[in-house]
């Protein structure tokens, strides 16, 4: 129970359903810190809320202190993929490495049947188990943050909230069960960084990693300096403060890719993010085995983006994959590849390169 709407109406559904139901909160982050802030998961006035919502259902509430596991298995990553020039989902890995294993085995030894979530996403029983399911709503669908659920997991986890057709019936049931949250608005920061500041966090984790370097073009003409390469992810057009550019190069410049070696943030044409081939690693794998002619998919590349048709394969190991049928623009190592068939999620892993 994060102290949001959705976890708080999941609760309330299985309790109403006569399920015997026990609330867990975890605190993830330093609680001076936390108390002090709003609007973001696992926050001090969540924990509140979330201990509001159980005195109201009359179901037991338990807060877990993860603080350790959270910032060794989820902060120390976020930094680190920072100075390696990638782009982080601290999200995906919140799940994979905290509330999916952690906490998924405290639920075990308490001697729970089940361990529910109110992420938008469906868990369908298929001819071979469980499966892994977009939810109903496109517009609140979580999957792409849980491609690393694990076939053990998933046979232990329930989304009760994947077949609703919208936020608004959630909100709807929220004010039904009378819950403190019922209005509440949705959490839209990373829990760890205050107002988007990703470098200030950066900085803190890891003194003198932020250093400045040059802005260079695809042929290495520099165009321009930068306070360090934190602050770029590949695709980015804005806060490049290239004014000075004139003439028949005057065309707008995007970031192509971060060399976190050299420091130097590479910028081009629009043309030159295209991106056919994607090779993605530590791949998780919920589908069929793969053949080695591969299987055509669907991939999201980026949480916001559509899925795009293409062909996925295998290599031996943890690596795959993905010719895209058209180029992709915006590929961000650090990013997840999530591939589908369907609604269904097979799976996905890292990208890489």
């Amino acid at each position: 129970m994060s102290g949001g709407v959705d976890s708080s109406v999941t609760a309330a559904l299985l309790a109403e359903q006569g399920y015997d139901v026990v609330g867990v909160t975890l605190q993830l982050y330093d609680h001076g810190a936390a108390i002090a802030r709003k609007g973001a998961c696992c926050a001090g006035q969540d924990i509140y809320d979330a201990r509001q919502v159980a005195d109201k259902l009359g179901i037991p509430h338990y807060v877990l202190d993860y603080e350790s596991r959270f910032s060794q298995s989820v902060m120390e990553d976020f930094a680190d993929s920072y100075t390696r020039g990638e782009t982080p989902l601290p999200c995906v890995l919140c799940n994979q490495r905290v509330k999916f294993r952690d906490l998924l085995s405290m639920a075990r030894e308490l001697g729970a049947e089940a361990l529910a979530t109110g992420h938008y996403v469906r868990r369908v029983m298929g001819a071979k188990g469980a499966e892994l399911h977009r939810a109903a709503d496109d517009s609140k669908d979580q999957s792409y943050f849980l491609f690393a659920t694990t076939q053990e997991q998933l046979d232990f986890l329930r989304f009760p909230l994947g077949d609703m057709q919208a936020k608004t019936q959630t909100r709807a049931l929220a004010e039904r069960f009378g819950l403190p949250v019922a209005t509440k608005p949705d959490s839209q920061d990373i829990c760890f960084v205050p107002n988007g500041d990703y470098a200030s966090v950066v900085a803190r984790l890891r003194p003198g990693a932020i250093e400045a370097g040059e802005i260079v073009d695809e042929t290495g003409t520099v165009l321009g300096q930068h306070e360090g390469i934190i602050h770029f992810t590949v695709g980015q057009r804005k806060g490049l403060n290239l004014s000075d550019r004139s003439g028949e190069q005057n065309e707008p410049l995007y970031v192509i890719r971060i060399d976190a070696s050299t420091k130097q943030v590479v910028v081009g044409p629009r043309a030159s993010l295209a991106q056919q081939k994607v090779t993605l690693r530590d791949i998780n794998w919920l589908g069929d085995p793969v053949p080695p002619e591969g299987i055509e998919v669907q991939v999201k590349l980026r949480s916001a983006q559509p899925p795009l048709p293409a062909h996925f394969t295998r290599s031996a190991g943890l690596e795959g994959h993905l010719t895209l049928d058209m180029p992709a623009f915006g590929v961000a190592p650090g990013q997840a590849g999530v591939i589908y068939q369907e609604n269904r999620v097979l799976g996905g892993g890292w990208i890489c390169r």
